[in-house]
């Protein structure tokens, strides 16, 4: 009876000690949990085939470089206009009757998913070039469906864009059966945090990591939520 009486007097005063208890070990539970953060890829740790002889070694430090070339609508588009924003880069070209299409359709996926998202885009760097003009890329944004205000189709300089492949994104071996030191490009895309650091390597042609790629971009959001909130 005593029990009872003394539940009753002090219920309120009870419920409100269970209540901050809960959420007392809530924050415990969520300061005690570390947070999940996406590992930044290094030169010396991707496979070596795809990275320039010069970086193979390098361990820390890595970021993608400046680059000046031309999208689909005739503008100039540098590193800057990546300031302060995520984005997913691959290479590929236009006529290419393989693995492209399949990527560029999955690219098409990512792109469904961050079309209200002002911080996240997508970039495509032509390794043809000189097929792949002004003219031609529109052509191909077009039948695609690309979203100019989300995804560029770039071209131009053909070393510099051979130099981003294998000394920044590490997306490309050198087609040993050319004369010309061409390259092989891969399937891969490649997540880019603001800071301009890779953060991710996904199979553009396999659904499960397209998943994997739009999960990570969640993820890398959250990492960055002090500049975009």
């Amino acid at each position: 009876m005593l029990i009872k009486n003394f539940f009753k007097k002090y219920s309120k005063f009870l419920s409100i000690i269970g209540v901050i208890s809960i959420i007392t070990l809530i924050m415990f539970y969520k300061i005690l949990t570390p947070k999940e953060f996406l590992p930044i890829y290094q030169p010396a740790e991707v496979n070596f085939k795809l990275v320039d002889s010069s970086l193979q070694h390098i361990k820390k430090f890595h970021k993608i470089s400046n680059f000046n070339l031309v999208n689909q609508n005739g503008n100039n588009i540098s590193q800057e206009f990546y300031h302060n924003k995520i984005y997913v880069a691959d290479f590929f070209f236009t006529t290419c009757p393989s693995i492209c299409p399949i990527m560029t359709n999955n690219m098409l996926k990512v792109q469904e998913k961050i079309k209200n998202d002002p911080n996240v885009l997508i970039v495509s760097f032509s390794v043809d070039p000189k097929t792949d003009s002004v003219a031609q890329l529109k052509k191909y944004a077009k039948e695609k469906g690309v979203d100019d205000l989300k995804w560029n189709l770039l071209t131009g300089d053909k070393k510099q864009i051979y130099d981003l492949a294998r000394k920044s994104f590490f997306v490309a071996e050198i087609d040993k059966d050319s004369d010309s030191n061409d390259i092989i490009h891969t399937e891969n895309f490649v997540l880019v945090d603001p800071d301009k650091r890779i953060r991710g390597f996904y199979d553009g042609t396999n659904l499960d990591e397209i998943k994997n790629l739009i999960s990570d971009l969640s993820l890398l959001k959250g990492e960055y939520q002090d500049l975009y909130n």
